[in-house]
């Protein structure tokens, strides 16, 4: 018997070891796409969880999907995200504001408990600022030379690099985001709108925020890395 409570005591200690060691890559490590795969199939939420801290609130009150769209209702703050964790991928999104713009983002690598907001780095879609990096709970990253790192501030913002490139309200906006081991370009309507090398994090979830308005997303897609030609 107290061979037995040993080894069951060894097993779990080894448990939290290899828990604590995976961190935000989780046990068998981030899924690295191969090739084009549609994050979000169009017709239901299968492969995504919506979180929203209320547990009085029903999500799908939140988020629906019409007509091959995602709809989110803004408000409360919360958001969808992949259940697996990717790394080394181009992620492709489109998006709209249907009534007035405001504030939404793309949480890239994010990781540990659900809650608003994670750990991870953010590709903001605040209306006139899409293509800004937001740092949220201490990550890291190198902006033209200078390391943005704060762990004492919850958010630390690196501004996009150009005027705004966004479309008005009613028109779609391509996201086009690259997550190269740890470098991180975003593009907003084809425009390279930041760029940051050294992140601190490199794999994780993806999420779409609900923060402020209805934004609506469609055709959400990743690639390889470096896709062959």
């Amino acid at each position: 018997m107290k061979r037995i409570t040993r080894g069951l005591l060894t097993f779990g200690v080894l448990a939290v070891f290899l828990s604590t060691l995976a961190g935000c890559q989780g046990m068998f490590g981030p899924i690295k796409p191969k090739a084009k795969t549609m994050l979000w199939n169009g017709k239901d939420f299968a492969g995504w969880e919506l979180f929203i801290p209320d547990k009085s609130v029903d999500v799908h009150d939140i988020w629906s999907i019409r007509d091959g769209i995602v709809h989110c209702k803004g408000v409360p703050n919360g958001y969808m995200r992949t259940n697996a964790e990717y790394a080394n991928y181009r992620l492709h999104l489109e998006w709209r504001w249907p009534e007035k713009p405001t504030n939404s983002g793309v949480l890239l690598h994010a990781c540990g408990p659900d809650k608003v907001w994670p750990l991870t780095i953010e590709c903001q879609l605040k209306a006139g600022n899409a293509g800004d990096f937001v740092l949220i709970g201490g990550p890291g990253i190198t902006v033209d030379g200078k390391d943005m790192q704060d762990t004492e501030k919850q958010f630390v913002v690196a501004t996009k690099k150009a005027p705004s490139s966004e479309k008005p309200a009613g028109q779609w906006n391509a996201y086009d985001i690259h997550c190269d081991g740890d470098v991180i370009r975003c593009y907003v309507n084809d425009v390279l709108q930041n760029e940051g090398t050294a992140a601190t994090i490199t794999s994780g979830w993806i999420c779409l925020q609900s923060e402020g308005s209805p934004i609506e997303f469609r055709n959400i897609y990743i690639e390889p890395a470096n896709p062959k030609h």
